[in-house]
């Protein structure tokens, strides 16, 4: 069985992690997939996590999947207005054609 589905990504600070997931799940989305992620953007060149003084410092990239494009707007407008103001990060969405195994999602 397959189902479509929106793919929201939210690239962001390590330390936004904890409110950002609760955001998630308070959303009802089924699960979320987090990543190391690093790279140059309009507040310079971030580290990709490899080892520093803190991790803190680090990007992660959070990948959602959602069942419509509704709860991953509404997700990301809540992540864009309590964090981007103070803190580096970008979201955006992805048409998914086709979640595969779809009974899990």
């Amino acid at each position: 069985m397959t189902q479509q589905a929106s793919k929201l990504v939210i690239v962001t600070e390590k330390l936004l992690l904890k409110k950002i997931v609760k955001i998630i799940d308070e959303a009802g989305a089924t699960g979320y997939t987090v990543l190391e992620a690093g790279g140059k953007g309009s507040r310079n060149v971030r580290s990709s996590g490899q080892p520093t003084v803190s991790d803190t410092t680090s990007n992660i990239k959070i990948e959602v999947l959602t069942a419509d494009r509704d709860m991953a707007v509404k997700i990301s407008d809540q992540v864009a207005a309590q964090f981007f103001d103070n803190y580096s990060g970008i979201t955006y969405l992805c048409d998914v054609m086709e979640v595969l195994h779809a009974h899990k999602f």
